[in-house]
């Protein structure tokens, strides 16, 4: 499948150049998640604001939800209207998000739960691999596991070994 990926992206590369300064859409299937599962979120302090529905959890956040990880200095949670569940999650300072053999690192990111779409900005990394991908903005849907990387698009990759 990774093989597949970066075949598909090395074609990318060659033959489309301004495609890539424009934005580039991509399979992420290592990022792929079950959006249904509980989200769990862990951290070194809480705060919680009734009036506007926030809580702010600070220090070594790290939030779960199946086998993909999300991790940064801060979340802000956001809560659903009605107040029976998670809307939002943002993220900010060293966010990293791993799941399978992909990750992706930026300064913030925010996370909708309904839809499964996490969009990632600010020098975002993406590894899968051996390849890395740079760009400034990573919009990522875990539904379905595919992305788009926007913001002068930048790749390594290591032919025969991906």
């Amino acid at each position: 499948m990774l093989t597949r990926i970066f075949a598909s992206l090395c074609l990318i590369v060659l033959l489309a150049p301004s495609a890539m300064a424009e934005g580039t859409n991509i399979a992420f299937g290592g990022l792929k998640a079950d959006t249904t599962l509980p989200v769990e979120i862990n951290a070194d302090a809480l705060s919680i604001s009734q009036a506007d529905g926030m809580a702010v959890f600070s220090g070594n956040v790290m939030v779960t939800q199946g086998v993909m990880k999300l991790s940064a200095n801060e979340m802000r949670v956001q809560y659903a209207a009605d107040k029976k569940g998670i809307e939002k999650l943002f993220a900010s300072g060293k966010v990293l998000l791993v799941n399978a053999t992909d990750a992706a690192e930026a300064e913030q990111a925010v996370y909708t739960i309904a839809s499964g779409q996490v969009e990632m900005t600010g020098n975002v990394l993406l590894t899968q691999g051996q390849a890395t991908m740079a760009a400034q903005k990573l919009v990522i849907d875990l539904k379905t596991g595919t992305g788009r990387l926007d913001g002068r698009v930048t790749t390594t990759f290591v032919p025969g070994k991906n």
